[in-house]
């Protein structure tokens, strides 16, 4: 199976993508991640042309799709001299050895992708070495096509950061340099430990989220700053940190790296120091693209991963943003067949499940201002709950109207 893409330039990277269809995947899900796949190849810089996927019990263990659709897709890239050849899932060592023997063009799996475009976006110290350990582990049991003690760079998606290394060299100069790299991370999370501290006892409030659903448009808007906020996945790696006022009710507001299916574990292990803001805030704001086809598995993936870094028994509400995109498929009335969730209109997707199921919940478009005093005042509120008993000596501050005009 084979799906055309739009035409390219040439001057761009053009890029084929595969995905498996198989007992965990259905062909839907298949077809969805591929899309996300598409967009991750944008972000790092190429442009997707076509996309192959193959039925698979379980995936070959040397090629990881078959020799029949790996055939087709050799011949579409000898054909059409495509210079990058990008799985959706992770491949294994040999896999990935068997299958570059193969090619002319790069192949990347989805885990190398993700760190490629880790390395363009960071920019502080802190992220920039999350990125190269996160790299370095990656690297370390695929040491091919690689050059002399990490010396000579090679530009391209999926070359950026570490360098490269023959594979007669000893592995010991990688792990050298993870260990290097980890004592480096001590060092930093331990400046930004102490930044916390200098921070004070104001209740904090953080952002989370799956990439690209508008985090970084709600710090924009609460906090009257101009965070990097882009329609690309990963627009921020680093956490913003920014003092929030709502009525005279000061707290800090945190806007941290967005989550993503099948994240690489290195990289969710690197990235634990960065979501120590997580951790240790006092409320989660979990961001959800209403708009999104699929928001329902996004919003448990971010689930999945706050779970990971012990962050699931926190205060979480859930902000439904991008309302102003979001759009329904209308049933005709003699259509008898179940309805999906497709078919509800936003009104009664706020009195259905979603709604009853994430209680209080909010939905806004903050591109748009669009229920945003609604918005803040369920801030206000949720934060002003936790200042009331962590300091009851200066209750005199609040201003109840708020309070009121929301419960009226």
């Amino acid at each position: 199976m084979a799906k055309e893409l739009h035409s390219t330039k040439k001057e761009i990277e053009q890029a084929v993508l595969i995905g498996v269809i198989n007992q965990d995947q259905n062909e839907e899900q298949v077809e969805e991640y591929l899309d996300e796949l598409a967009f991750l190849t944008e972000t790092a810089g190429a442009r997707p042309v076509k996309r192959f996927v193959q039925k698979l019990t379980v995936p070959n263990p040397k090629t990881f799709i078959g020799s029949g659709k790996l055939n087709e897709v050799i011949k579409y890239v000898e054909e059409q001299e495509i210079e990058l050849v990008v799985f959706d899932d992770e491949l294994s060592p040999s896999q990935l050895r068997n299958i570059e023997k193969m090619f002319e063009a790069r192949v990347l799996d989805r885990t190398n992708l993700i760190l490629d475009i880790f390395a363009q976006r960071a920019r502080t110290a802190h992220a920039k070495v999350q990125v190269e350990l996160a790299q370095y582990k990656y690297l370390l049991p695929r040491l091919t096509r690689m050059w002399t003690h990490l010396e000579r760079q090679q530009g391209g998606i999926g070359m950026r950061g570490p360098g490269e290394t023959e594979i007669e060299t000893d592995r010991r100069i990688i792990r050298d340099k993870i260990t290097l790299l980890k004592k480096q991370l001590i060092t930093i999370d331990k400046q930004m430990a102490t930044q916390r501290k200098n921070r004070g006892q104001m209740i904090r409030v953080s952002l989370v989220g799956y990439t690209n659903v508008g985090k970084s448009t709600i710090m924009n808007m609460l906090s009257k700053s101009e965070v990097f906020a882009e329609n690309k996945l990963f627009a921020t790696l680093d956490t913003t940190v920014r003092k929030v006022v709502i009525d005279n009710l000061p707290f800090l507001l945190s806007d941290t790296v967005g989550f993503i299916r099948k994240l690489p574990h290195d990289l969710v292990e690197s990235f634990k120091s960065t979501l120590d803001e997580v951790r240790e805030s006092d409320i989660l704001l979990h961001v959800v693209d209403i708009s999104h086809q699929n928001f329902e598995e996004q919003l448990d993936v971010v689930n999945q991963t706050l779970q990971e870094i012990d962050s699931s028994n926190k205060p979480t509400y859930i902000v439904f943003n991008k309302i102003d995109s979001y759009s329904y498929i209308q049933k005709d009335e003699d259509d008898l067949t179940p309805k999906l969730k497709e078919n509800y209109s936003l009104e009664e997707l706020k009195k259905s499940w979603i709604g009853k199921n994430n209680t209080p919940c909010i939905f806004i478009s903050a591109k748009h201002k669009q229920n945003i005093e609604e918005f803040k005042k369920l801030v206000y509120t949720k934060v002003r709950e936790i200042h009331a008993v962590r300091y009851p000596y200066n209750n005199f501050l609040y201003d109840d109207s708020w309070t009121q005009e929301s419960t009226e």
